[in-house]
């Protein structure tokens, strides 16, 4: 039987998602203890890589197992997440087809960053403080370019193993929220380190270092060194992964959380 858990995590500790040698991943420590639990082995498959630092507020995986009849599903997560360090937690856990994919399947996703504006102690391991506020309405003209379907070779890691770096964007820009700001942004696929390159140049927008026009010459020119650098880590969040509806039913999934909503 195949399932997906939907799961949230504090990254800071952790070198990303996908299983590395010599480092600690949260991938890593979702299979040791899901094959503790299970008492057979387990290996998780996410719907994508998160960076070292970066968090999740809505992760999905799926993993394939035999559960014996005396185990139901929300035992089996009270268990696992008794099992998992406590910057991990399950949230969700629910069958699915066995050729549901946590990565292939997914329609869409959105991350957040989150930037500070007064100082804040417990703040520090999820944003980036900023002493002065950026131009809003600049960092909006630009970050309305990405809007579409592009080629973001000027936004990603250098040495990537993607064959292509065409991306779909639906949704970017700046939004105020309480002390700060959040970008927001959602594609149907990112290509490695592109969303901190965004918002590290977008702040060099936001600073007065480049215009908008100057922005998008850096997005056309396909040219990584043109770029600013990457935004820091900590204020990361992978918050939402979207499925069809016949894969994530809304009647196994809490009520009134917005991010587990279908397409």
């Amino acid at each position: 039987m195949r399932y997906f858990l939907h799961l949230a995590y504090d990254g800071t500790e952790y070198h990303g998602w996908q299983i590395q040698p010599r480092v600690t991943t949260v991938q890593q420590e979702l299979d040791r203890c899901l094959s503790q639990v299970l008492r057979q082995p387990v290996y998780c498959l996410g719907s994508g890589r998160t960076d070292s630092g970066v968090h999740a507020s809505h992760q999905v995986a799926h993993f394939d197992a035999d559960l014996p009849d005396t185990l139901d599903l929300p035992t089996l997560l009270y268990r696992l997440n008794r099992a998992l360090p406590t910057g991990i937690r399950g949230q969700v856990l629910h069958p699915v087809p066995a050729n549901a994919h946590a990565r292939f399947a997914a329609r869409a996703r959105t991350y957040e960053y989150h930037v500070r504006l007064l100082p804040d102690p417990f703040a520090t391991r999820f944003s980036l403080y900023l002493d002065r506020a950026p131009d809003l309405a600049a960092m909006n003209e630009a970050a309305a370019l990405l809007v579409g379907t592009h080629d973001f070779t000027s936004f990603s890691k250098v040495k990537g193993a993607e064959k292509h770096y065409n991306c779909t964007c639906f949704e970017a820009g700046w939004h105020e929220e309480p002390g700060g700001l959040v970008f927001r942004i959602r594609a149907n696929r990112f290509v490695r380190g592109m969303v901190r390159l965004v918002v590290g140049t977008l702040l060099s927008v936001g600073r007065g270092k480049l215009s908008p026009a100057q922005f998008g010459e850096i997005f056309r020119s396909l040219s990584r060194v043109h770029a600013s650098g990457a935004a820091l880590a900590g204020g990361l969040f992978l918050c939402r992964v979207e499925y069809p509806a016949e894969l994530v039913d809304a009647a196994v999934l809490p009520a009134g959380v917005p991010y587990f909503k279908g397409v």
